[in-house]
């Protein structure tokens, strides 16, 4: 009877600097260690004192040298390391395509810091996501519900008026369940057209302090509307984000990109897998056919792999992707 070979066991040493107290490397009652020692099961890894040693085949022992040493980078800056920054982690060192870029330059990357946190990316397509953003003039953000598409847009919209890179920033939404007749509704415009833009409202109080919201939109600095009160104007000096923007015809969608104006910045954010509109084609589908390959625009694409709420979410976009291809198969 042949045996298989046994592969060569690999160790790894490294020790802790005393400035870390191990709580936040192992993270309170170990959590992070289990977290690590789940996603490396073939490999065993000690701890005693400040000092770390893995054990094993030796491709996973060098990665969780990696992890170890990224976990340093990261916690050396002061952010700090949580579970979901751990399985993140691991997952960016597993991936060979993402080597350009390290875990710790994307979980230390800060966008804003508002009201005693701090806003950044957290995997490796929102930084990719973010970056496009300071690099060119109009960028899209495709994905599932949960992936930052939004909030992240809205923190480096707030980043720009800060540091005084725009004047204004103008959050626009179509209000597709109303077909844009907003007329037809009870109440005031404000509460007409509430229900649709509540979500870029609570995203804004998460970022500037909200006593300072009402003042900056009676001044006009900040201005939040639906998408039919962008027709016929030219927005110059502004940082315009166009949310849903999967609910937009493509009539729509060529009036909202000819606001553009001097001196702005235009993301768009939508996810293609939920449109609402009643019936003809999504311009959001349409407009990557027409715009891909033009200078100075970006499409930014992210996946279930990006979402940041609950672990759960991802796995229900993943579900349902995977019935809607087996529906389009059949």
């Amino acid at each position: 009877m042949t045996q298989t070979p046994t592969r060569p066991q690999a160790q790894a040493r490294f020790t802790v600097p005393a400035k870390h107290p191990m709580v936040t490397v192992l993270g309170s009652g170990d959590r992070l260690l289990r977290v690590i020692e789940k996603a490396f099961p073939a490999t065993d890894i000690h701890v005693r004192g400040n000092e770390v040693s893995a054990t094993g085949e030796q491709r996973e022992v060098a990665l969780v040298q990696r992890l170890f040493d990224e976990m340093m980078l990261v916690l050396r800056t002061g952010a700090p390391m949580t579970e979901d920054a751990v399985e993140r982690s691991i997952a960016m060192l597993r991936d060979e395509e993402s080597q350009t870029e390290t875990p710790a330059e994307v979980l230390t990357q800060n966008i804003l810091s508002s009201r005693g946190r701090t806003i950044r990316p957290k995997t490796l397509n929102q930084k990719r996501y973010v970056d496009a953003i300071d690099k060119h003039t109009v960028v899209f953000g495709i994905g599932p519900a949960g992936t930052g598409k939004t909030y992240l847009a809205m923190a480096k919209a707030v980043q720009a008026l800060q540091s005084k890179q725009v004047n204004r920033i103008i959050l626009t939404r179509p209000a597709v369940e109303a077909g844009e007749r907003l007329g037809f509704l009870p109440g005031t415009l404000y509460e007409k057209i509430d229900p649709y833009l509540r979500p870029l409202y609570d995203a804004l109080h998460d970022m500037l302090d909200p006593d300072s919201i009402p003042r900056l939109m009676a001044a006009g600095t900040i201005e939040v509307a639906p998408l039919a009160y962008m027709r016929g104007r030219t927005l110059n000096d502004a940082f315009i984000i166009l949310d849903e923007a999967q609910n937009t015809s493509p009539e729509q969608m060529k009036m909202f990109l000819t606001r553009l104006g001097f001196d702005s910045k235009i993301v768009i954010t939508g996810d293609i897998t939920q449109i609402d509109l009643p019936g003809g084609t999504s311009g959001l589908r349409q407009v990557r056919e027409i715009l891909q390959g033009v200078e100075d625009v970006h499409f930014s694409l992210l996946t279930s792999n990006d979402v940041v709420r609950h672990k759960l979410v991802g796995r229900i976009v993943d579900a349902y992707d995977r019935y809607d291809s087996s529906r389009e198969g059949k």
